[in-house]
């Protein structure tokens, strides 16, 4: 049943392409744009990139949290998964991993291209890119909490985003942190350890209440 929910939602996403292309577009656009504001100011071009490019993939992947239920919800599939005798959580589960294959694959496959803007070095193109892979996780499933509290809410989409922005930002400090910490000289390792501690917490707790959340919104 994890599987065909991953494969499922992936089809659908392909289906829907403009949706994937526009949270890609949205990373691309605002990452794009600080380096034509700011100017060619090196120093202060590779201060500023960690911090540019978390808060930009933050963004992005909130941008698409309203549709992680949202369609089930209408069709009547969540109803039907709910009645099934599989566990709600194991389901939650694969459509936050799901949602992370759409949107942040594609955000940590960009990022190191798009840092390349900032003239950072490489070591810290690889570290913003480990950093990436451990806390994009960690935004889908987190996400997915907010999608399900707000789910046939009205304004559900600004209310998802009060919800997460809070619990988001201990992912940013460390994620923009551990770049920061490279550039510096800095051992960054628990940086990186604290990121990926959030995502087993995550993966433990995040679809126990995502699928209490969905019990709830849906009686």
């Amino acid at each position: 049943m994890f599987m065909w929910i991953i494969k499922r939602d992936l089809l659908l996403a392909m289906r829907r392409q403009s949706d994937v292309l526009t949270t890609l577009f949205f990373f691309i656009i605002v990452v794009s744009l600080f380096p034509l504001s700011v100017g060619p100011e090196m120093n202060m071009l590779r201060t500023m990139a960690p911090g540019v490019v978390w808060v930009a993939a933050l963004l992005a992947s909130m941008l698409s949290l309203g549709r992680m239920f949202s369609n089930d919800y209408v069709d009547g599939t969540l109803e039907q998964m709910l009645l099934s005798p599989q566990s709600l959580s194991l389901l939650v589960l694969g459509k936050a991993f799901a949602h992370w294959l759409v949107t942040g694959v594609p955000l940590v496959l960009m990022a190191p291209v798009l840092g390349i803007q900032y003239d950072l070095p490489t070591d810290a193109l690889l570290v913003l890119t480990a950093a990436l892979l451990l806390g994009t996780p960690v935004l889908s499933l987190i996400g997915a909490i907010g999608a399900a509290l707000t789910l046939g809410l009205r304004g559900g989409g600004v209310l998802v985003s009060l919800l997460v922005l809070p619990l988001y930002i201990p992912v940013l400090i460390f994620g923009a942190g551990a770049v920061e910490a490279n550039m510096a000289g800095v051992a960054f390792d628990a940086h990186l350890s604290l990121i990926g501690a959030f995502l087993l917490v995550s993966i433990v707790f995040a679809p126990w209440a995502a699928a209490s959340s969905l019990r709830v919104s849906l009686e």
